[in-house]
């Protein structure tokens, strides 16, 4: 323990301090909060990753009523999984929900596993989603340590540094371990994510409605929003695309799955070029038309990713495919009821401009 900062609260205090608050101020209303079980605790957990809970509740209640348990879910096609994803994103989540459920099923009997141990194992599930299912779902004295609570404790002890860097990291960790109760797990692990998500805030912390103001050294030195510190910044690079989308005299709009690894995988999408290639050419090539498409260039916008920028300028393209059927991983939908395909935000967005268009013309 020769990373801990000094001056740590008696841990049963600090239990005692957050859990009074809880029982008056604390959410007890969100929908995984009801009829509470390892599967709904692990869906919202996973849902929630880099996720406001305001955009997760919707489609967790959608989730839930299409997948009401584990095994449900394992048998679905990852087609209806990444459908019901569309437009919460960081869809490797997704996949790896998929992925997770199957093991249970299959490995578990459909029976989440009890132990941080066991279920660190799992598809997609870390350290702090282990604590969390473990802690809320089976009672067990099991740290967290999500976004949430790192602000609440870098703030309460000033640890200084970004939480992405391994030391900082490790000191949160033992401070986070050192704080969790052997009682009320679930109570305290909802409390403290509630602390962070309501009351010490990224911006305009609500320090005066906290129970651990008078123990706070970033409050006591006025400056709690410089911690927990901040990522390292680094100019996020910037990609160009044409994204095609080709419409048949059906009115129907070529969709192509990308592969299962990298942005967007697995999601249906539009065809994309690169900014400067011939769309003629392209069309011909693929024998989606015998002559020069009519094309109409929309206006450029950019899809920020976590890593770089991609600006994306759509193209109508008349096309009129003579001999070109839709190949193993491409189909042609409509623009207006595409299925329950996995889209990315993107896509999803431009059929239904496509579909709106084609209403304003009947």
């Amino acid at each position: 323990m020769s990373n801990l900062p000094s001056k740590l609260m008696d841990p049963k205090l600090f239990a005692k301090l957050v859990l009074a608050w809880y029982d008056t101020h604390g959410r007890k209303e969100l929908p995984w909060q009801q009829g509470i079980n390892p599967y709904r605790v692990w869906l919202s957990e996973i849902m929630l990753q880099q996720t406001q809970v305001a955009t997760v509740i919707p489609y967790f209640e959608t989730f839930t009523q299409k997948f009401p348990d584990v095994c449900s879910l394992a048998k679905a096609d990852i087609d209806e999984v990444l459908h019901l994803w569309t437009g919460l994103g960081y869809y490797a989540r997704a996949r790896n929900l998929h992925k997770c459920a199957q093991t249970v099923a299959e490995q578990y009997k459909g029976e989440f596993p009890g132990t941080v141990a066991e279920l660190e194992e799992l598809p997609g599930i870390g350290r702090s989603t282990a604590g969390a299912i473990a802690s809320i779902a089976f009672g067990q004295p099991a740290a967290i340590l999500d976004g949430n609570v790192k602000r609440v404790l870098a703030r309460l002890h000033a640890v200084e540094g970004w939480p992405g860097n391994s030391k900082v990291q490790q000191a949160l960790w033992q401070i986070a371990e050192h704080y969790t109760p052997n009682k009320r797990n679930p109570e305290y692990t909802q409390v403290m994510m509630d602390l962070g998500a309501t009351v010490c805030k990224r911006s305009k912390p609500l320090c005066e409605a906290c129970p651990l103001q008078d123990s706070c050294q970033a409050h006591g030195q006025g400056n709690p929003q410089d911690y927990p510190g901040k990522k390292p910044k680094k100019e996020k690079p910037v990609r160009a695309c044409q994204m095609l989308i080709l419409q048949n005299p059906a009115g129907e709009v070529l969709l192509q799955q990308r592969p299962n690894q990298g942005i967007w995988g697995g999601l249906w999408c539009l065809p994309e070029l690169a900014s400067d290639a011939n769309i003629a050419e392209h069309c011909i090539s693929q024998r989606l038309s015998e002559s020069e498409p009519a094309t109409e260039h929309w206006n450029s916008y950019r899809h920020t990713f976590s890593h770089y920028h991609l600006d994306i300028t759509p193209v109508l393209v008349q096309v009129n495919p003579k001999d070109k059927v839709a190949e193993a991983g491409e189909q042609w939908v409509n623009p207006a009821a595409p299925g329950e395909l996995g889209l990315a935000a993107p896509v999803k967005k431009l059929l239904e401009q496509i579909a709106a268009m084609h209403k304003q013309l009947l």
